[in-house]
């Protein structure tokens, strides 16, 4: 094993959570400003989800006072500290970019019914 392979299975995390995309999510991210640091919340729906590893990144919308909203989140990052699925989407996409154009209840994910 090469010192980059042992560098990059270092940062993986363990415990990674499992969400698929048009679920609804909770991303606790850590925020550093000037020497105080503090975690801001981040929750929307997942949109994409891109690659694998230690570079695996997934994107959440939101709408914010009637301006779309997107953040781009490196899935192993120490900085995103938890993640909470807030509710299960049922789409049949791999990517919801098509939700950028839509406003109001058309912007909506259909929830998946579990049983």
């Amino acid at each position: 094993m090469n010192k980059i392979e042992a560098f990059v299975s270092e940062q993986l995390k363990t415990e990674v959570p499992v969400f698929n995309i048009g679920d609804t999510i909770r991303v606790h991210n850590r925020i550093k400003e000037g020497n105080r640091e503090r975690v801001q919340m981040f929750e929307g729906t997942v949109i994409a989800k891109h690659g694998g590893g230690i570079s695996a990144t997934f994107t959440l919308r939101r709408i914010s006072y009637g301006v779309g909203v997107e953040k781009t989140f490196p899935l192993h990052s120490p900085n995103v500290e938890k993640v909470d699925i807030i509710r299960r989407g049922s789409v049949r996409r791999a990517k919801l970019y098509y939700l950028r154009d839509k406003v109001g209840k058309d912007a909506k994910v259909k929830e998946k019914i579990t049983k």
